[in-house]
């Protein structure tokens, strides 16, 4: 029966869901985590490994003669070395937009935080603010209406349109660019753009590009104090496409008015990280890909995808072999 190992399971699969389907595909072990020096010995004889983020490169790949496929369990999959992999005829497979619908929801779950300070005003009442307020209403923050800004996307894939969609539904017009220029003419509301224009005309700034080495500090010192003062600054996509100490610096200077990010450049972040103090700053777990609807699609994906391997046919290949 094929070995089929889990190398990181839990945050998919806390519990909540089942890997009954993909027990039906061979002999598996699912392990919550896996630190590097166990990799090998909890991979012998595994034709298959799945991983999240434990990284598997060359020294793992030569010591396990019988590995002939691994399982992305996310879109992202730069935790595989995709180089080392071909040498030794291992095919490698993510899993894209199965999440699409729950980062675009956590987008504007910042931005909206951001612009109405929903929680912070609810702590306030909690308190007892509004209990001994002389008026009927107050407000601490700024409140801001999304209808009539501009939100630029920068990286307009599946979720990046998707954005689109609900930005559309509050309003706003909407600039984007990406490598590829995919034909959005059924938007009135937008337009293509170098990303020099985006950043200068944008009220919010939400990234969905991939993580490439073109992308690693595309948004730094420079290209921020090319923003808006009054603009906002969205990642839902990867942390290091952020230089963390530059855009503590501008909130903090007041160069741009306010961040939303679910990641950060190193996960878990060090307890000296700037941004973890910096003005007007909201920071989530890495969570936007995490609704259950969302792993419980990734897992059928992962199965799908293996399944699909097995039968000759493989689907959402990274790797060309």
């Amino acid at each position: 029966m094929r070995k089929i190992v889990v190398l990181d399971g839990y945050t998919i699969n806390p519990g909540d869901l089942s890997w009954d389907e993909l027990k039906k595909m061979g002999d598996v072990k699912v392990y919550d985590r896996t630190p590097d020096d166990k990799i090998v010995e909890r991979s012998e004889g595994a034709e298959v490994l799945l991983t999240n983020k434990t990284l598997l490169g060359e020294s793992v790949f030569k010591d396990l003669p019988n590995l002939k496929y691994i399982g992305v369990l996310a879109t992202g999959y730069n935790v595989v070395d995709i180089e080392a992999a071909g040498k030794y005829d291992i095919t490698i497979t993510n899993i894209p937009a199965y999440g699409t619908e729950s980062v675009a929801q956590m987008t504007f779950a910042l931005l909206l935080e951001l612009c109405i300070h929903v929680q912070r005003h609810s702590d306030s009442v909690m308190s007892g603010k509004w209990t001994n307020s002389i008026d009927f209403c107050y407000w601490d923050y700024p409140l801001i209406e999304l209808s009539g800004k501009t939100i630029g996307i920068i990286g307009f894939g599946n979720i990046g349109q998707k954005v689109g969609d609900i930005a559309t539904a509050f309003g706003m017009n909407i600039l984007g660019t990406d490598k590829v220029r995919t034909d959005q003419s059924l938007r009135k509301n937008f337009r293509w753009v170098e990303i020099a224009e985006l950043l200068s005309l944008s009220d919010a700034v939400s990234i969905h590009c991939p993580l490439f080495p073109e992308t690693k500090g595309l948004i730094n010192r420079e290209s921020l104090h090319t923003m808006k003062n009054s603009a906002y600054l969205i990642n839902t996509s990867r942390g290091p496409i952020v230089n963390d100490a530059d855009l503590a610096e501008a909130l903090n200077a007041g160069i741009i008015a306010g961040a939303g990010l679910d990641v950060l450049s190193v996960e878990p972040p060090s307890a000296d990280n700037p941004l973890l103090n910096a003005r007007n700053c909201i920071i989530t777990p890495h969570i936007a890909w995490a609704t259950y609807e969302a792993r419980k699609r990734l897992i059928n994906i992962a199965v799908q995808n293996l399944k699909a391997f097995t039968e000759g046919k493989s689907i959402n290949v990274i790797n060309n072999l």
